[in-house]
């Protein structure tokens, strides 16, 4: 890292007792988030640490340190010191050093009233003689979507707790009231130990970093604990300037808020939050409309930042994030008065999908069709329905030819452009061999644990036009229609692959699968069908069509029924390679 870092480890009283400290909690941080137990474990920290054994005189107070944590920061282009990490335990220490600054104004004696100074000028600006200016405190907060963030600097300022207040800030002052009540009863001639042991004692180790974004990293790296802010609470601080900039600040706040829970119950990505995701969904659309073909995609925020952050200060932009978010949780719910059924078991196998490529497709798919239609009624169009039929066979056989997602956004970019313009897409320029991708599915192996399995026994399963989708709750496993504790037990076939091969593969409801998994064939078909248990009780069977019309019609699954199903299936996906137009022929 070649940014310029400044370390510099400090007591609680010289982090915040520098005349030039002055600390901003910014608008993308999280709301506060502590409340009594974190409180409780940090006071019985201190205590113990300050009154070993609870001994007040085995406290050496040249030597002896607790430590708090690494505080990390920037100065932004105001002289402010942004917190990036720190945020809870600096409004912590605010808030118990206030509590204590309260009590020590009823109390005149000289080790009172030297804990009261320090206290002052560790939460006030002071002036050239050290007096405080009660206006002008040393933290500020400008969190987003904290509405409450007022009640901490009220706190802060005049040591009492609005009524009715019922924040984290309100409770965890009160909390330290009482704590410091109590020890006054039980230890009063300890009393005045306390906070100077916690201020002079107590370390934080600062680490300031030349930018923003060295801070952030630095941040990730230190952080196994609580959550690293996201790229989406920074483009809420931009969304958020802007919105108060037009006087629509509490409206911007209230729909950022819903947004976060409908894109908490949507996406449920491995890296990133699911806020990120909805950005990175969007930033496609905004990609393919400024016509960018590159196969490399820049990181997230380095794409929201381009001319300061120019596409986050367009109401548009917010709109158009919402509206996304809408359309994929329609999508999630399956949602039948926007989609139709045809439409939703498409849907439904491209959940399948090998890789994520096919939402960002879809995305901006949806995002062209919305910006020239406004009220997209019901989802019925043909269009769209060869779209997904379009993108499910190129997908699946681009996954099976050419390894790696990577590979797949040259094609895919290219296509998004075609979207935006209005231009249908063809993959034109990546159409398939068909003897060449008839060759590769044949040799490829299909092991359980390669997504492309699923994904071809899911669009078997629904080339059977009569086959209804499933809620995307219910959870379909990998079945062997021929068990492989069969094979394991009889070693009857010629061809030990034949147990692994597609053909001997189906999707199957995980219930069912669990019950018919070591069975042979004729004793699977029960489980198939459904079936009554020995107390009566009605056990349903498989929704797969497939399975239900091989159980009626079969009296067993062999190997030379295991070639022929596999045979059927590439074969039919061949052909729906052709009817999609991705074949090149002759």
């Amino acid at each position: 890292m070649s940014s310029k870092i400044n370390i510099d480890q400090k007591s609680v009283k010289g982090l915040f007792n520098d005349k030039n400290a002055d600390f901003l909690i910014p608008d993308y941080q999280r709301p506060y988030a502590w409340g009594r137990d974190e409180c409780q474990t940090l006071w019985d920290d201190l205590f113990i640490f300050a009154f070993p054994d609870l001994d007040c005189d085995k406290f050496n107070f040249d030597r002896d340190e607790y430590f708090l944590g690494p505080i990390v920061t920037f100065k932004n282009a105001d002289g402010k010191t942004e917190i990036i990490d720190g945020q809870q335990r600096l409004t912590t220490l605010m808030l118990l050093l206030r509590a204590f600054y309260d009590l020590y104004g009823k109390m005149k004696d000289d080790k009172s009233l030297t804990a009261r100074q320090d206290i002052e000028q560790c939460i006030w600006k002071t002036d050239e003689f050290g007096k405080p200016d009660k206006s002008a405190l040393k933290i500020d907060s400008e969190v987003a979507t904290d509405d409450e963030k007022h009640e901490f600097l009220d706190i802060l300022k005049t040591g009492l707790v609005p009524e009715g207040a019922r924040s984290s800030y309100a409770g965890n002052y009160r909390f330290f009231q009482d704590k410091i009540n109590e020890f006054l009863k039980e230890y009063p001639s300890w009393f005045a130990y306390l906070p100077m042991r916690i201020m002079n004692n107590c370390i934080l180790l600062p680490i300031e970093a030349e930018s923003q974004d060295t801070a952030l990293r630095i941040f990730s790296t230190l952080n196994d604990r609580g959550k690293p802010l996201s790229d989406a609470d920074i483009f809420k601080a931009q969304f958020y300037k802007y919105f108060s900039q037009i006087g629509r600040k509490d409206d911007f706040i209230r729909r950022w808020k819903d947004l976060e829970v409908l894109c908490n119950s949507i996406f449920h990505p491995i890296t990133g939050t699911p806020m990120d995701e909805l950005f990175t969904r969007y930033m496609y659309y905004e990609r393919a409309k400024q016509g960018i073909k590159s196969s490399t995609t820049e990181a997230l925020r380095k794409f929201y930042e381009k001319d300061t952050y120019a596409l986050l200060k367009d109401e548009q932009t917010f709109d158009n994030l919402i509206d996304l978010a809408n359309f994929w949780n329609d999508v999630q719910s399956q949602d039948t008065e926007r989609f139709s059924e045809r439409i939703l078991r498409r849907l439904f196998v491209l959940n399948y999908a090998p890789n994520g490529m096919w939402t960002y497709l879809t995305s901006v798919y949806y995002m062209a069709y919305m910006s020239k239609n406004k009220d997209p009624g019901l989802w019925d169009n043909e269009d769209f329905f060869q779209f997904l039929n379009r993108i499910t066979a190129f997908i699946w056989a681009y996954t099976m030819t050419n390894p790696g997602v990577n590979s797949l956004r040259t094609p895919v970019f290219a296509e998004m452009i075609n979207i935006v313009n209005d231009r249908p897409v063809t993959f034109k320029g990546y159409l398939f061999n068909p003897d060449t991708l008839q060759d590769t599915i044949q040799k490829l192996s299909f092991s359980n644990n390669r997504t492309i399995t699923k994904s071809m026994l899911a669009w078997w399963a629904f080339n059977n036009t009569q086959q209804e989708y499933f809620s995307l709750e219910n959870i379909l496993e990998i079945e062997h229609i021929y068990p492989r504790s069969r094979e394991e037990k009889e070693h009857t076939l010629s061809d030990k692959a034949s147990i692994e091969s597609l053909g001997n593969k189906v999707l199957l409801e995980k219930r069912i699968n669990i019950r018919a998994s070591d069975y042979r064939f004729a004793d699977k078909v029960k489980y198939y069908r459904g079936y009554e248990n020995n107390r009566g009780q009605k056990k349903e069977g498989t929704k797969i069509k497939e399975l239900i019309t091989l159980a009626a019609k079969a009296s067993d699954f062999t190997e030379s029924d295991i070639a022929a199903r596999k045979e059927r299936m590439v074969a039919d996906f061949i052909d729906f390679m052709r009817s999609n137009g991705l074949l090149s022929e002759g």
